[in-house]
C-alpha cells in the first residue's frame, strides 16, 4: 500500500503552533514567480498565516535533487515541469500525493476527473500549461509576416537571426514539424534514425543564424536589443514583454510544444503540512484561473477555463493568449514524457556533438 502524504487541520494547527509559520517556494523566477505571488501566495498567507520564501532557479529541479542528496532540504515546495516530476518522484526524491484530498471542481466533479491530461502524477499537481512558441519583432517584417513554424526555419524568405535554446527538447520537434511532419506523427519519427537525422539535418539549415539562449528571460531580451528577429521562447515571457512593456512582439502559435508544470514536495521539505496546505490551496478552480490575470499560461483543471477572465491591466481578454485556446492549437504538439525518458540521453549527445561540429 503506498504512503501518501495528506493534511489535516488538525496537523496544520499543531505545525503553525510548534512554530512552523513558513513555506520556503522554489520556482522559475521573474514574470512568472510575480503571477505565483501574486495569485497564490499573498492571498495563501492571508488566509493561513503562514509566511512564503519565495527562491528563483533557472530549473528548481536542480536544486531539489542536490538537497535531498545532500540530506539537507531547505524548500517545502518546488515548481517543476512534468518530466522531472516524474523522474524525481521515480527516484524517491519527491513526497507522494493523494489526489483524494485535492479540492473538487465547484460542481462537485473530483480533482482527478478535473484535471487536464498529465495535471496530476503520482508526487505532483500541475498548476499551468506552458508552450514553447516562437515570436518575431513586427517592425522587422513591414510587408509579409511569418506565419508559420516552416518560416522559423526560411532565412532566405525571412532572413535575420534566430533566437534559440540550447537543449533538443521542443526543438528538434518542432524542426520536423517546420519539415512536413504532422505534429501526431512527430514522436513516432523522431524515435528512429532517420527522424533524427532529418531533424538535425533541418537545424543545418539554421545553424549559422542561431544566436542561443538558456534562460526564459533571454528570448525577449534579445528581440528587445536586435540581436535577433524571431526567437523561440515560453509563450508567458513574450506575452509579458508585449502586453506589459509594450514590445512589437508578435507570437506564432503554430508548432507550438506545450508542456505542464507541477507542484511537488521534496523529500524532508521542513514543513511539509504546511506545503501541502498551500498545494491545495494553490491549485483550486478559481486560483489557477486567477493566475491568469497576471500570466498567459493555461490552467490545469478544465473547471478553471471559463473563469479566466482580463489580465490585471482590466482590458487585455486572456483566453486568446492561452496555449490551449482552440484557436491556438490546430498544429500544436503535447511534449512526450515517455519519448523524453527513453531516448533523452541519446539525443542530448547527439545534441553536444552537433553542436561542436562544423
Amino acid at each position: 500500500m503506498k504512503k501518501y502524504l495528506s493534511l489535516t487541520t488538525a496537523l496544520t494547527l499543531v505545525a503553525t503552533a510548534s512554530g512552523a509559520e513558513s513555506i520556503t517556494i522554489i520556482s522559475w523566477g521573474g514574470t512568472y514567480a510575480h503571477s505565483q505571488v501574486e495569485a497564490y501566495h499573498k492571498p495563501f498567507t492571508a488566509q493561513t498565516g503562514i509566511n512564503i520564501v519565495s527562491v528563483d532557479s533557472d530549473n528548481p529541479a536542480t536544486p531539489i535533487k542536490a538537497q535531498v542528496e545532500a540530506g539537507n532540504v531547505t524548500a517545502d515546495v518546488v515548481d517543476v515541469e512534468y518530466a522531472d516530476a516524474v523522474r524525481l518522484c521515480d527516484e524517491g526524491m519527491l513526497e507522494e500525493i493523494d489526489p483524494s484530498v485535492l479540492p473538487p471542481a465547484p460542481d462537485g466533479t473530483p480533482a482527478t476527473d478535473d484535471f487536464l491530461p498529465q495535471g496530476l502524477s503520482e508526487c505532483a499537481v500541475g498548476s499551468i500549461v506552458f508552450s514553447t512558441i516562437y515570436a518575431y519583432d513586427s517592425t522587422k517584417f513591414p510587408d509579409e509576416v511569418p506565419q508559420t513554424i516552416a518560416d522559423f526555419f526560411d532565412t532566405e524568405k525571412f532572413p535575420g537571426k534566430r533566437g534559440v535554446k540550447k537543449a533538443p527538447k521542443a526543438l528538434l520537434e518542432m524542426a520536423l514539424m517546420a519539415d512536413g511532419v504532422p505534429a501526431d506523427q512527430v514522436y513516432d519519427l523522431l524515435s528512429t534514425d532517420e527522424g533524427i537525422d532529418r531533424a538535425f539535418a533541418k537545424l543545418d539549415t539554421i545553424k549559422r543564424d542561431i544566436v542561443w539562449w538558456e534562460t526564459g528571460a533571454q528570448p525577449p531580451q534579445l528581440l528587445a536589443d536586435g540581436e535577433v528577429v524571431m526567437t523561440a521562447a515560453y509563450n508567458g515571457r513574450i506575452f509579458n514583454a508585449a502586453v506589459t512593456e509594450d514590445k512589437p512582439f508578435e507570437i506564432v502559435w503554430d508548432g507550438q510544444v506545450y508542456e505542464y508544470n507541477l507542484f511537488a514536495i521534496p523529500k524532508g521539505a521542513p514543513n511539509p503540512e504546511g506545503a501541502m496546505e498551500f498545494i491545495k490551496f494553490a491549485t483550486d478552480t478559481q486560483r489557477l484561473a486567477d493566475q491568469a490575470q497576471w500570466i498567459s499560461y493555461g490552467p490545469a483543471r478544465q473547471s478553471s477555463a471559463g473563469l479566466v477572465g482580463l489580465y490585471h491591466d482590466g482590458k487585455t481578454e486572456m483566453a486568446p493568449h492561452m496555449p490551449t485556446s482552440p484557436e491556438n492549437m490546430t498544429n500544436a504538439l503535447g511534449s512526450s514524457y515517455d519519448f523524453w525518458v527513453d531516448h533523452e540521453s541519446e539525443l542530448i549527445e547527439r545534441f553536444s556533438s552537433w553542436l561542436t561540429a562544423s
